[in-house]
């Protein structure tokens, strides 16, 4: 059925739709109202046999869908930003207690400087916790990619989760086919946990490893990212004979037979970047785009087989690790190794700052033409950062750097960016 829904309130009828037993969460923008819509389900009875359990922190939080996920429990929650740090030691300990719970990222900036607008830092900075990343282009990918969430996360007892910008889209209206509960139900069988808490048959969960078998343990948590690999296009194929419709899989590619420039990316800004690749096709460039949607496990094998007759490769990321450089460019740079062509990094959107088709376009032609530099910041304020720098040097107490930005623009409010 076809609504004209908010991003968050679809994804929480998609949620109750996969009918947890236990949902926890701590309020924090953007994803208030995905947990709010799920408790208003909960509240009203429509989502049955489903308990919302208030905490006091998104550390409690986590740690009470991993108890309720240890105890058998179809568990799910949702943060974001300062929010998954501050759960930092919970999200480790569910994906390496191999707990299959499902939690919604509303992607945000990580402070300092205090910023709650969207960019992808949050879950980079959870790549490698040993949780499945899975990006979603647009609101009705979140609604899918959460459904395809619940069936992957508890065939392999492993967390997931489901990434969506915030405000960008937890915030838009669109129309969404939102499915039925049959559908939902002959999608995703009733869950049978894999381990349990049974006072008939004890066992510990969350043992005292030594180095005598912790590699191996953490061997096998790979290979179960790598099972994931297998298991994401599989899942999403039977999605598809459901539900009708192509979402998430591994990567999506976009115009790529005989492109000489691809772009990739991560999330919501593939939809702006697929009209710019729209428009310069138009005029005879050729360019392509290449969508990831899941970040963790990378797919290396299909990203390089997806790009690999290339000549050049541009990576836009929402996100940058500092005196690195690009995070997913890394990732793309291992898929493509042996290779020599030239991958470029363009940071971008960083705290919410506005993507621009026309500014995408210049750095893609330019790009085209091979004069596009290893790392670009995009619509960068050069002036006032070579202002920063100066005043830095010259001035002993020179304070935060934020709030000096912050005066420097008011005093030139002209300048771009």
């Amino acid at each position: 059925m076809l609504k004209q829904i908010e991003g968050s309130e679809a994804v929480a009828e998609a949620v109750a739709l996969c009918r947890p037993e236990v949902v926890c969460a701590y309020p924090i923008t953007p994803q208030t109202h995905i947990v709010e819509g799920v408790g208003k389900r909960i509240k009203n009875g429509s989502l049955e046999n489903c308990e919302f359990i208030n905490v006091e922190s998104e550390f409690a939080a986590l740690s009470v869908a991993i108890g309720a996920s240890a105890a058998g429990a179809r568990s799910y929650t949702a943060t974001a930003s300062q929010g998954l740090l501050y759960m930092a030691e919970a999200v480790y300990n569910a994906a390496g207690l191999g707990l299959p719970i499902v939690m919604t990222i509303g992607n945000r900036a990580i402070g300092a400087p205090i910023n709650i607008w969207n960019d992808h830092t949050d879950s980079m900075s959870m790549r490698d916790s040993g949780w499945i990343q899975l990006f979603a282009e647009t609101n009705q990918e979140a609604l899918d990619l959460h459904i395809q969430a619940f069936r992957l996360a508890e065939e392999l007892s492993c967390p997931v989760m489901v990434c969506m910008d915030g405000f960008i889209l937890t915030h838009a209206y669109e129309r969404i086919d939102m499915p039925t509960q049959e559908e939902v139900d002959a999608f995703l069988p009733p869950y049978e946990p894999i381990q349990v808490l049974d006072p008939d048959e004890p066992y510990s969960i969350g043992a005292m490893v030594g180095p005598e078998a912790f590699t191996e343990v953490r061997y096998l948590a790979n290979d179960k990212q790598l099972q994931a690999l297998r298991l994401i296009p599989e899942i999403s194929n039977v999605f598809k004979d459901v539900f009708g419709r192509n979402s998430g899989g591994l990567v999506q590619p976009y115009r790529l037979d005989d492109a000489e420039t691809v772009v990739v990316a991560l999330g919501s800004v593939n939809g702006t970047i697929k009209e710019v690749v729209d428009a310069m096709r138009k005029d005879g460039e050729k360019i392509g785009s290449l969508g990831i949607s899941s970040f963790r496990p990378f797919p290396q094998e299909a990203v390089y087989d997806a790009i690999n007759h290339t000549k050049r490769i541009v990576v836009l990321e929402k996100s940058m690790a500092p005196g690195m450089g690009g995070i997913v460019d890394s990732n793309v740079r291992m898929s493509l190794s042996g290779l020599s062509t030239p991958v470029h990094t363009i940071i971008a959107g960083l705290g919410g700052r506005p993507i621009t088709m026309a500014s995408l376009r210049e750095v893609f032609e330019i790009a085209g033409e091979d004069r596009l530099p290893r790392i670009q910041f995009l619509d960068i304020d050069h002036a006032a950062v070579e202002h920063e720098i100066v005043r830095a040097r010259h001035t002993r107490r020179s304070g935060p750097t934020a709030e000096s930005i912050l005066r420097h623009k008011a005093v030139n409010p002209a300048q771009k960016g």
